[in-house]
């Protein structure tokens, strides 16, 4: 499984996303807090891992801070690798949690000053678009007269 982004995991904390945002980090809040099943051939000489509970907790309370936000990430990665039902319980959460709305990414485009000649394409993440303009003289030159004739 992949690593939660901690961009994910701070803009959720921060209360991102609104109501569904806010339903999505107490998913995993409860996640997190269900009891901890290593698996069974686990030796007693294994250092203890942490739940998660704690990085949780420290995420809540300080959002904007990426070192926490990365605890976070790396405590729901090893633990999901030595507990099954909550990598599963992980992954259909990280599924649902990746559509809500978080800022991620947003883009505010701006076109002003000026007079603009041909098509603008504003937004993100474009590919495969073209356009096809009528082959036309530049315009005349405020103040210039008469404009260029075609011939």
């Amino acid at each position: 499984m992949d690593p939660i982004s901690v961009a994910l995991l701070a803009a959720l904390a921060g209360g991102a996303g609104g109501e569904v945002g806010r339903q999505a980090w107490a998913g995993l809040s409860a996640l997190v807090r269900r009891p901890f099943r290593r698996g069974q051939d686990e030796s007693p000489d294994v250092p203890a891992v942490s739940s998660g509970e704690a990085e949780l907790a420290e995420l809540e309370e300080a959002p904007a801070d990426p070192a926490r936000a990365q605890a976070l990430s790396t405590a729901l990665a090893v633990r999901a690798t030595l507990d099954t039902d909550f990598h599963s319980g992980l992954q259909r959460w990280h599924g649902q949690a990746k559509l809500v709305r978080t800022g991620d990414g947003e883009v505010h485009n701006t076109i002003s000053g000026g007079t603009f000649h041909g098509p603008a394409l504003q937004g993100r993440d474009f590919s495969n678009v073209s356009f096809t303009t009528p082959h036309l003289p530049p315009p005349a030159a405020p103040g210039s007269g008469t404009p260029p004739t075609q011939g």
